[in-house]
């Protein structure tokens, strides 16, 4: 079959991992969204953005279904919202947000492997002059006119509007609000008849760190790692593109 073989088995390996870990991270949040507010989608609004967020990542109706029903039950687990910031090997600064029903076992595993991937955890609200929560949400911009929509977003607290490459090469376009300013252009962008593909508050790093080929693959290892554990939500990074 050859090494092309392996290559594309290899592939498809790997994207059906990252899909398994997006599940799991999803349902995760639909489950601490109904703990919060219920499970009704239509007065839930993190448990739609949610629901929302599943069907981006084409996570199965069933499963969705099921962490919703699930999250209802009382033996459910409650999971805390933890961050922790420290910084990676050659100075760039790293973000973990987490959500576990261990606090101690979420800590020692962070620790760990800052500690073996020669990077340093600090202490909370150590990286706040480096990453901003923001609102930032998708979707495919079609033939919309895009700098008409600009201004009808003013209103609901637009800061930027961007098109980039998704992982598949395809355009999407990218929208950054305030962290406050969520709601309001999640209900606008509903009014103005946008299928938004995804809606998140990510850190946005202010700064970037630059770093030469040779770094980036020290530094992605533990990257990777930290991505990999069961309590991580996101990781963020100013690693210099």
């Amino acid at each position: 079959m050859g090494r092309a073989f392996e290559f594309r088995k290899e592939r498809k390996f790997k994207r059906w991992a990252k899909m398994a870990v997006q599940f799991t991270r999803l349902g995760k949040e639909i489950v601490m969204a109904v703990k919060a507010g219920g499970g009704d989608i239509n007065t839930n609004s993190r448990l739609r953005t949610a629901v929302q967020n599943s069907k981006a990542v084409n996570m199965p109706k069933d499963r969705v279904e099921a962490a919703i029903k699930r999250a209802t039950s009382r033996d459910e687990k409650d999971y805390e919202e933890l961050v922790y910031e420290g910084y990676a090997p050659y100075g760039v600064a790293v973000l973990v947000e987490t959500a576990t029903d261990n606090i101690n076992r979420t800590v020692a595993n962070v620790r760990s492997y800052f500690t073996k991937y020669g990077g340093s955890l600090g202490k909370t609200g150590s990286l706040d002059f480096i990453f901003t929560r923001k609102s930032v949400f998708t979707f495919e911009p079609g033939n919309r006119d895009l700098e008409e929509l600009e201004f009808e977003l003013i209103d609901a607290g637009l800061e930027d509007l961007f098109v980039e490459a998704d992982e598949e090469g395809n355009d999407i376009a990218v929208i950054h609000t305030a962290f406050e300013d969520f709601g309001k252009m999640q209900k606008m962008l509903e009014e103005i008849g946008i299928e938004v593909k995804s809606a998140k508050l990510e850190r946005v790093p202010q700064s970037f760190h630059e770093v030469t080929e040779e770094q980036v693959t020290d530094i992605m290892k533990l990257i990777d790692r930290l991505e990999e554990d069961d309590d991580v939500q996101a990781v963020y990074h100013n690693m210099a593109e």
